[in-house]
């Protein structure tokens, strides 16, 4: 009976504990440039997962995402069948390279990334991707040296 009196308590406690709503935390913020021959147009929206329309017929051929790791966090929707490829500029911007040149209709982003000199290895356990450069002795690193 004890027993039983036990588990319905630990149970109790359980319920009441998943009720409580998890702490809400502020998305980060993904800017993003698309460029488009002469013409580019920039957008800022947060990482929560909703699409947010571009607004813009531009046929893009470049998106730049100086802060945020958008090849693999976030989704391009656009017109047409085009090809997503990743790469990094000259000055170490990660990029997305937009084949053939498409309109993007709308973006969606989802998770974080660890912004450049910040830990993405703390105390042994992985904090995130780095947002634009490589993990290297626990440090994200830019993809070109400052120096």
């Amino acid at each position: 009976m004890k027993y039983l009196t036990a588990l319905a308590s630990a149970l109790g406690l359980l319920a009441s504990a998943s009720a409580i709503p998890l702490e809400e935390r502020d998305a980060q913020t993904v800017h993003l440039t698309f460029h488009g021959g002469p013409a580019e147009y920039s957008l800022a929206i947060p990482a929560d997962g909703v699409v947010y329309p571009t607004n813009n017929n531009i046929a893009v051929n470049i998106i730049d995402a100086p802060d945020y790791n958008a090849f693999y966090q976030c989704q391009f929707h656009h017109q047409g069948e085009a090809t997503l490829a990743s790469s990094i500029s000259p000055a170490g911007v990660n990029q997305i390279m937009v084949g053939p040149p498409t309109p993007i209709t709308g973006v969606s982003c989802q998770g974080m990334c660890v912004p450049t000199y910040s830990d993405c290895y703390r105390n042994g356990q992985y904090v995130g991707p780095c947002c634009s450069g490589f993990c290297a002795a626990n440090k994200c690193r830019p993809w070109v040296s400052p120096y």
